[in-house]
């Protein structure tokens, strides 16, 4: 904090400047807009000196890496120890070619992986599911039973890489089966690293690939949290996502407000079924969205640290320092990728990864340039990957921690998206909570605004997209692009009609019912589950039973 007389003289002297040489600057050149603003909408000043930060406390609000509020990080060395982890995230068609991906990218260097799930697995039916025709292995993996999990994982030892799993309303059941294949390879659940998203209600809001209603889907994630901090105590249990919210349309601070509103509901549903807050919490995990306006991106993971490590000492009481330390895994955002001119989006990736690597993130997944025209070409994924691996060797921003503190904009930009995110949080608990705010449509409708805002400013010609409304070329044919085989869906339906012949189906039912019967107790319902993967009950058999008990969720309708 400056002395009160530098201060005044800093407020004089940054008067006189924009009376003087800026005027006389204008008078000749105006400047290119009447008001500047960030990716987001944030009005953007036209100079950051330290009155703009004259409030800024450095112990309280900055501190130390690794030490609280951990705005510059969540570990002492950061990068200068260990670089994030370079996970890229794959999955097409059958379990046996995503193998060939992982094992391609894992020669590549990438240090951990990320299975993307087709649309029918990640709303728990099975291949040959009447719905599920046309969309198996299109945008992901098709998982029916552990034979295909068996089968994706072939020939990569689970106690020595990292796998994160993109996977909600029926996360329970993948990550029964990635437990059970792990026993199939002699690993012991307690050596077992990874993440399941398990967000249910980031799909209520923005995604939609939910199944059950709100308090059993709420009862599940929370059956989670308690068995794996007993049994696979180095798995993170969950991964709070802000991703889908901004990829559908939300600004930076509603970003991080309306994710961390799900966090707080996550915790206090743990709190509720028993379990200690810092029993569970040093394994929840986020998941954010790496936008273009870079130093907006850098200063918004910086607030959201802050305001989760504050939220979980002050409003939850925690004492354990893992507790408070937000950590998070970071995606370029897809919702920036443009199909024309698609060697532009390379550009774009290299600056939103630079962004989650000024702000600290743990891990990192960056798009490939073709994606928004179809499934990543191998070619475009080993691209992709060494965008990070140059910035993390040779761009230098990884030699020292929080590079960009101390920044006024950055510093100001910081406080200005907590302080919006925080009067989101304080709205959503005046409502009663993230699931009620969802249930009144007040989430979703935030972010159609913002969305729609952005559209107009993009159709009008205020936001420029390069190479879409501004400096277009002719539309040229993209001619490597990956095309899944339409015959994946006729070859999972055989394949499940093949395993239902050789497996033990009593077995199977038996252990259905018993699923069933600690669906309709308050029993932990995960070893259940478990039992039933491993008699080979089909993901679509073990969700049908849960339909069965807890019903489907219905989306509101917003006038």
């Amino acid at each position: 904090m400056i002395k009160d007389e530098k201060m005044k003289q800093i407020k004089a002297s940054t008067k006189e400047w924009e009376e003087t040489t800026v005027d006389k600057a204008i008078s000749r050149f105006p400047e290119r807009k009447e008001e500047f603003t960030t990716g987001s909408g944030l009005k953007v000043d036209r100079i950051y000196t330290p009155e703009n930060i004259e409030e800024l406390d450095y112990e309280e609000d900055l501190g130390y890496p690794g030490h609280f509020p951990y705005t510059r990080g969540v570990q002492p060395t950061m990068y200068r120890g260990r670089l994030w982890t370079m996970r890229m995230y794959a999955g097409f068609a059958t379990a046996a070619e995503s193998n060939k991906r992982y094992k391609y990218l894992v020669e590549q260097g990438s240090t951990g992986l990320s299975v993307a799930f087709d649309l029918p697995t990640q709303i728990g039916y099975d291949s040959n599911h009447p719905l599920a025709e046309g969309e198996v292995g299109k945008v992901g993996v098709a998982i029916d039973s552990l034979k295909d999990m068996e089968l994706l994982f072939e020939g990569i030892p689970l106690d020595k890489v990292s796998t994160s799993m993109t996977i909600n309303a029926p996360a329970a059941v993948l990550l029964a089966m990635y437990i059970a294949v792990a026993e199939k390879q002699g690993v012991s659940q307690d050596k077992l690293r990874g993440t399941i998203q398990n967000d249910i209600l980031k799909e209520y809001i923005a995604r939609g690939t939910y199944i059950f209603p709100t308090e059993p889907s709420m009862r599940l994630i929370t059956n989670i949290f308690e068995y794996c901090s007993k049994s696979v105590p180095k798995w993170n249990t969950i991964s709070i996502s802000g991703y889908h919210i901004r990829e559908a349309g939300s600004t930076a601070a509603q970003e991080v407000g309306f994710t961390i509103a799900d966090g707080i509901a996550y915790v206090e549903a743990a709190i509720k079924a028993g379990l200690d807050v810092d029993s569970f919490a040093p394994r929840l995990s986020f998941f954010f969205n790496a936008h273009n306006d870079l130093l907006e991106e850098v200063s918004k993971y910086r607030a959201a640290r802050r305001l989760w490590a504050r939220i979980m000492k002050d409003r939850f009481g925690a004492k354990n320092p893992k507790s408070m330390m937000l950590k998070f895994h970071t995606q370029t955002g897809g919702s920036t990728l443009t199909a024309q001119q698609p060697e532009n989006n390379v550009v774009r990736v290299a600056i939103q990864t630079l962004a989650a690597v000024l702000g600290g993130t743990q891990s990192l997944h960056t798009n490939s340039k073709d994606e928004a025209l179809a499934l990543p070409s191998e070619k475009s994924v080993r691209t992709a990957l060494r965008t990070q691996q140059i910035v993390a060797h040779e761009s230098g921003v990884t030699n020292t921690i929080d590079p960009l503190a101390g920044s006024y904009y950055v510093e100001a930009k910081t406080d200005e998206i907590e302080e919006k995110a925080m009067e989101y949080i304080k709205k959503i608990d005046e409502i009663g909570g993230a699931p009620k705010a969802i249930d009144m449509g007040y989430i979703q409708k935030e972010i159609m605004d913002a969305a729609y805002r952005y559209q107009k400013e993009m159709e009008s010609g205020e936001t420029i997209v390069v190479g879409m409304n501004k400096f277009q070329s002719e539309k040229e044919v993209q001619s490597d692009l990956l095309k899944v085989d339409p015959a994946v869906g006729e070859m999972q339906k055989q394949k499940i009609e093949k395993l239902k012949e050789e497996r033990d189906n009593r077995g199977v039912s038996n252990k259905l019912n018993a699923l069933r019967t600690a669906c309709e107790s308050d029993e932990n319902v995960i070893p259940y589950i478990i039992d039933a993967v491993k008699e080979y009950a089909t993901l679509g058999e073990i969700c049908g039973v849960m339909r069965e008990v807890f019903g489907e969720y219905e989306q509101a309708v917003m006038l």
